[in-house]
């Protein structure tokens, strides 16, 4: 046979072969793939209720996985020294991040509903005991009013006392709501601390296989499930350095402010500072420009005036200093769209939302773009 006709017929076979049909999944495979998702949901319940320990848990552990992985780069895990020492590390930074971060956050959540109770029946006396000292206060914040905007805005103490009184007994009633429930349930928050610890631990022994453990759980293609997975980290790591320890630095130097100044509930105002900081424009300037006006009208008008030049340097300063260079252009994402996510994240899932609302739409993202190259779209 000539070399032409068995390339010919070497030409059929390839095109016999490429269009033979895929092959047919036999009826045990569906069934067992049911089987599988079955299974799933069912890990998935039992897992269920210990989720937000264990999403804490994996934040800790891949903001401080870096460093954790340079202390223990040169171990050997083939002798016994080595294994000896991976575990010293693993207890050593799970200590760390046990007292550097867990007591002193625990620590703080029952000194923030001590703080919120006192304000709540101090709210109380003033709305309900000393109505007059209120509308006179009032009266002289639309005064104030009045002449910043010229004569153009015109509002009644009577109409800022209905509002903005009414809005802040039922914004304390709900820190107090929270902050009851919190206390009711003082064993379930232990215990959250306690599976946070334990977890945070085995992330440091045994992290990267646990890793793979997951991964290989998810019907993806393995490069796919790459990028997700640097992804994740990406974020979890530029939203704490970028927004989470930013916030909490605020909130921080927010609270020795409020302090000094005398500012009751310095506390309960540090931790609403922590949450207004993500809105862009404004941040922390919604909660230290109202202090600041009532020390005024209340009488201090030096100390206010001092108080708002103070805030405004050394409080909402430290976010016009600090993110640009933590972040660095890591997060490549308008700060509208973190704000809008964040706040339906805390929407959606609680205080879990700092970090599930960013994480889901940048990973909304990224699946679209590895959508478009697996399907070849230019857009």
């Amino acid at each position: 046979m000539s070399d032409s006709s068995r390339e010919a017929d070497s030409s059929r076979e390839a095109d016999s072969n490429n269009n033979t049909p895929p092959p047919q999944w036999p009826i045990h495979s569906y069934v067992f793939g049911g089987i599988l998702v079955l299974l799933l949901i069912a890990v998935l319940r039992l897992l269920a209720p210990f989720f937000t320990a264990l999403l804490w848990a994996t934040l800790l552990y891949v903001v401080l996985s870096p460093l954790h992985r340079r202390m223990t780069r040169n171990l050997s895990l083939d002798n016994l020294k080595g294994k000896i020492l991976r575990n010293v590390w693993a207890g050593v930074f799970t200590v760390g991040t046990l007292i550097i971060i867990l007591i002193p956050v625990s620590v703080l959540v029952f000194i923030f509903i001590q703080q919120a109770i006192e304000l709540e029946q101090q709210a109380r006396e003033l709305l309900y005991e000393s109505p007059e000292y209120l509308y006179g206060l009032f009266e002289r914040i639309s005064g104030i009013i009045y002449n910043i905007s010229f004569g153009q805005l015109s509002v009644t103490g009577e109409d800022i006392m209905n509002q903005i009184a009414g809005a802040l007994a039922n914004a304390l009633q709900h820190i107090i709501l929270v902050g009851g429930n919190i206390a009711r349930n003082v064993g379930s928050f232990l215990l959250s601390m306690l599976i946070i610890t334990f977890s945070v631990f085995f992330f440091y022994l045994d992290g990267p296989y646990l890793f793979r453990l997951v991964m290989r759980a998810i019907p993806i293609k393995s490069e796919y499930i790459g990028t997700l997975a640097t992804k994740f980290k990406e974020i979890t790591q530029n939203l704490f350095l970028g927004y989470i320890i930013v916030a909490a630095l605020q909130a921080s130097v927010a609270y020795i402010v409020y302090t000094i100044f005398g500012i009751n509930g310095s506390l309960v105002f540090a931790v609403l500072t922590f949450i207004l900081v993500f809105i862009p424009m404004f941040g922390a300037t919604l909660i230290w420009i109202p202090l600041g006006v009532y020390k005024i009208v209340s009488g201090d008008v030096a100390g206010g005036i001092l108080f708002m030049a103070i805030s405004l340097v050394f409080i909402s300063g430290i976010d016009n200093v600090l993110r640009p260079f933590l972040l660095k252009n890591r997060i490549k994402l308008h700060p509208l769209i973190i704000f809008f996510a964040i706040l339906g994240g805390l929407f959606v899932f609680g205080f879990n939302g700092f970090i599930l609302g960013p994480v889901l739409v940048i990973f909304f993202l990224t699946v679209l773009d590895l959508f478009l190259i697996e399907h070849k779209l230019d857009v």
